[in-house]
């Protein structure tokens, strides 16, 4: 069943929702304490230290405990992690490398991977991320807000929203090794029936970025009837991936064409009290820095709401209280690089918003597919197991105070 559809998300003939092709979700992770994740690693590492060697009650302020998780807490291995399971207090064990993370959309932090210090880390998500993994992630949803619905990382997300009620984490793919995909069975049976050319996970992927909108019940992505504007969404939402990648899976690092790379006009001090861009010099001012040529669609990015620029600078400039307030003196190199990247990516998919704005348009004209075209096809409804994580019955993992599970 094909129809032209109003936006909506409650009854039969409304548009599917990204719900219903990738059903397995997760919830943000919730760490429960500000300290465990940093902008640079070098900064855990020193964190860790300082509470590892606290005592009694300077170790308990310092931990800053929750209802699930205290110094005497013991706790299970993340999957794929060699971490401590005892009880901090009396054993803390060997530091666990950081890993890079995907702190809400478009920043990239760290995390100590140790499940002792985090309230909810959410294991399924460990367990299926891998070099093949990719997840999508939802964003709040804040009403007018003209922002991306949904963006995609190759590193293991937080959910983290910058505004508005968190969105959930989808993967792509059910288990390690980029094995079973994580659609609705018969979905791409379905749409490679329909449009005449192979459909597979990544390809609906791409789409989803491409053209799904927000809406108060999560992303709703339009499928179209017509096959040749599907593989125009495809291609586009390739592109969308790729910037977001920034290199990841062997793809490139992203840059600006025509020599517009943005550079370092005037150094950025070791403490820059402020943000700010001047539109008419094309310049981003930091503290008394100077960052040129930055697109004027960089410094607008927004998502749910939030300016991005902005909030990946409030980040790294606002005062820690604790262990959160350990942290570099001054102004690393790195993060200069960081700043010039982000800037870079965020440039590029704004320049790509009139070719997605231009395919919103024809798919509001356009025959789309509506959820009860998709329940005659039988792909809905999504069987609830399909909606649950897939069991890993040959994996061991270690659980608290280093017991094993087969799981």
């Amino acid at each position: 069943m094909a129809a032209r559809v109003a936006a909506g998300a409650g009854g039969g003939d409304a548009l599917p929702l990204l719900d219903d092709l990738m059903p397995w979700s997760v919830r943000p992770l919730r760490p429960g304490r500000p300290w465990v994740t940093a902008p640079d690693a070098s900064s855990l590492r020193a964190r860790w230290d300082l509470l590892a060697r606290a005592e009694g009650a300077e170790q308990e302020r310092l931990f800053r405990p929750s209802r699930s998780r205290t110094p005497l807490t013991p706790a299970a291995a993340l999957p794929g992690r060699s971490t401590g399971t005892s009880a901090f207090a009396r054993d803390p064990g060997p530091y666990p490398e950081p890993v890079r993370i995907a702190h809400g959309p478009f920043d990239e932090q760290w995390l100590i991977p140790d499940h002792r210090l985090l309230d909810a880390a959410r294991p399924e998500l460990w367990r299926v991320a891998d070099g093949h993994q990719l997840f999508a992630v939802e964003h709040g949803y804040v009403p007018q807000d003209g922002g991306p619905a949904l963006s995609a990382t190759a590193l293991l997300p937080d959910g983290h929203s910058p505004a508005g009620r968190p969105g959930r984490i989808r993967p792509l793919y059910r288990r390690p090794g980029g094995l079973e995909p994580n659609l609705a069975p018969g979905l791409t049976a379905e749409l490679t029936a329909r449009y005449g050319v192979p459909v597979n996970a990544g390809s609906v992927l791409a789409w989803t970025l491409a053209a799904a909108r927000p809406s108060p019940a999560g992303p709703l992505v339009p499928l179209p009837a017509d096959g040749e504007l599907w593989e125009r969404g495809v291609e586009l939402g390739q592109e969308l991936l790729r910037l977001q990648l920034r290199g990841a899976r062997g793809g490139e690092r992203p840059r600006l064409p025509g020599g517009r790379r943005p550079y370092v006009r005037a150094a950025i001090p070791p403490r820059p009290d402020g943000l700010r861009y001047d539109a008419e010099e094309e310049t981003l001012v930091v503290g008394e820095g100077r960052v040129s040529p930055v697109p004027a669609g960089a410094w607008e990015f927004r998502v749910s709401g939030a300016r991005m620029l902005e909030l990946w600078f409030e980040r790294r400039t606002a005062a820690g209280e604790g262990l959160a307030a350990v942290g570099p003196r001054g102004w690393p190199q790195e993060r200069t690089s960081e700043l010039l990247e982000l800037i870079t990516v965020l440039a590029l998919l704004a320049g790509l918003r009139p070719r997605q704005q231009a395919l919103r348009e024809r798919l509001e004209e356009a025959e789309a597919l509506t959820r009860d075209g998709l329940r005659t096809a039988g792909v809905l409804p999504v069987p609830a197991p399909a909606r649950r994580p897939a069991s890993v019955l040959d994996h061991q993992e270690e659980g608290p105070e280093g017991q094993f599970a087969l799981l």
